[in-house]
């Protein structure tokens, strides 16, 4: 018997819902609102979880780092009236098991609950036999729900010898989780070779990759063995693979098919079982759509996919990212150990990091030599550029509630609102014109409109439904290919 928990606002789903539930004989509770519904996950173990996406006291899809963060974290299957792809999109790439539109029928919706309640059985009996080892993670810093989910596809994808497409924004870390997935694999004591394709010249990538032979081109005085054939029984990881040119994709597309390629001026053929594994951070598919990358280039690469998280999407991690890597630089520099001011974390909390854990780990390098033989980090330390957007988002924030106008002396007593329901006014009517001015300057692409505002996607989500601003008419959503399967719905 497994427990079942539907958080909706509806009570004639959460009673059809229920009933389904019972009649397979399992245990069904509900709550109407999002409080209610968080509460209860929390004071009891449910298996499954139905969500509704909007509740009268929030969305839904907001809910779920703090479901996933539960000490044994439930599967959710989302239910909403009002089927998104940008929703459903966010919904699976949070981890849910599911996401039904609630005119779906009873066998759809019990045929999710089974698949749902036979993972979560298979998931604890791995747990429980010691599946899941301990990780090779070197300088993979964090303990966020959104780095652990990345470090569980690391163990998942390296159990496998499929291809790996790592992506994410600069500096988010995609060679130090290439090289986990390598270390973490069977292949770990074999070569793990890398090649930046956006480093390499054009004129010379094929050579570095197939290898070439004596006199084929000037200066080539000598044969060479290509960067493939030293990966053989390794991995092979191809860096910033969105710059590797056209010609050469679809040579390179034969050696993924084939394993097998030919030396630049030989007359014979080589082999190398390579693992390959590449990372990008730009948009592949829509390089295709612009003829700029191959679309069955893509297919062969995203066999396992990936996503790294931005810096300022895992706040929680940079105090841990900032001790580790001050303290390994102060062992480099052979200088004391730093401590922290609470203001020096507060601005580094504060801070948007567009570099993410790289421009993180230089401004730390730069505060090391500006504090010297201090023992103590403050701001003061800090580059400047951080401190001044640091103090420019505080005055931003401040801004928003305007200043009290001088009362005229005599003037007749006003019924003044209470002060709380004047700043929710103040501030709703700020952040519906920022709200505005984002997605204009977005050109309405949600994408864009995230990382211009440090938001998350679910969070832009909802603040555009609370003010009333239809998301279909402003998002432009990446199109999504569900897959479909025919399943017997009986465990």
């Amino acid at each position: 018997m497994a427990k079942i928990l539907i958080i909706d606002d509806d009570q004639l789903v959460c009673q059809s819902l229920s009933l389904v539930a019972r009649r397979k004989g399992h245990e069904a509770d509900c709550a109407h609102t999002l409080a209610v519904g968080l509460k209860k996950a929390s004071q009891e173990l449910f298996d499954v979880v139905f969500l509704d996406v909007r509740l009268p006291d929030g969305n839904g899809l907001d809910a779920l780092p703090h479901l996933e963060k539960l000490p044994h974290a439930p599967e959710i299957i989302i239910m909403t009236g009002y089927g998104d792809p940008s929703g459903a999109e966010l919904a699976i790439k949070s981890g849910v098991w599911d996401y039904l539109e609630k005119g779906a029928s009873v066998r759809e919706i019990m045929l999710s609950l089974v698949r749902a309640l036979q993972y979560r059985k298979q998931k604890q009996a791995g747990a429980a036999a010691g599946v899941a080892a301990s990780l090779k993670r070197e300088d993979i810093i964090g303990c966020s729900p959104q780095l652990m989910c990345c470090l569980d596809q690391v163990a998942q994808a390296a159990a496998s010898d499929a291809s790996v497409l790592i992506t994410g924004e600069t500096g988010t870390g995609k060679e130090l989780f290439a090289r986990a997935v390598h270390r973490n694999s069977l292949r770990a004591n074999r070569p793990f070779v890398v090649v930046d394709c956006a480093a390499l010249p054009e004129t010379l990538i094929e050579s570095m990759l197939f290898g070439h032979e004596k006199g084929v081109f000037t200066g080539a005085d000598q044969a060479r063995e290509g960067l493939i054939r030293q990966a053989d029984g390794g991995t092979l990881f191809l860096d910033e693979i969105g710059e590797m040119p056209l010609t050469l994709q679809k040579a390179f597309l034969r050696v993924l098919q084939e394993r097998r390629f030919r030396p630049l001026g030989s007359t014979r053929e080589l082999t190398s079982d390579f693992r390959l594994v590449a990372a990008t951070n730009r948009n592949l598919e829509e390089m295709v759509r612009q003829e700029r990358f191959r679309n069955d280039l893509l297919f062969r690469l995203r066999s396992f996919v990936i996503e790294l998280p931005v810096l300022r999407g895992r706040a929680e991690d940079v105090r841990q990212l900032a001790r580790y890597h001050v303290d390994r630089l102060c062992e480099r520099y052979a200088v004391p150990p730093k401590g922290f001011a609470p203001e020096f974390l507060k601005h580094l909390a504060a801070y948007a990091w567009p570099g993410n854990v790289r421009e993180l780990v230089n401004a730390l390098e730069r505060a090391i030599v500006a504090a010297r033989s201090e023992v103590i980090l403050f701001p003061k330390h800090l580059p400047m550029q951080i401190r001044i957007e640091v103090m420019r988002s505080s005055l931003r924030k401040d801004s928003l509630v305007p200043p009290a106008e001088p009362a005229a002396e005599q003037a007749e007593p006003k019924d003044l609102p209470k002060i709380q329901a004047f700043r929710d006014s103040v501030y709703n009517r700020a952040e519906q014109q920022y709200l505005h001015d984002l997605m204009v300057q977005a050109d309405h692409d949600i994408g864009r409109a995230c990382r211009i505002s440090g938001l998350s996607q679910s969070r832009l989500y909802a603040l555009l439904k609370k003010q009333s601003t239809p998301p279909d008419k402003h998002l432009k959503p990446r199109p999504s290919h569900p897959a479909e399967a025919e399943a017997d719905p009986t465990p």
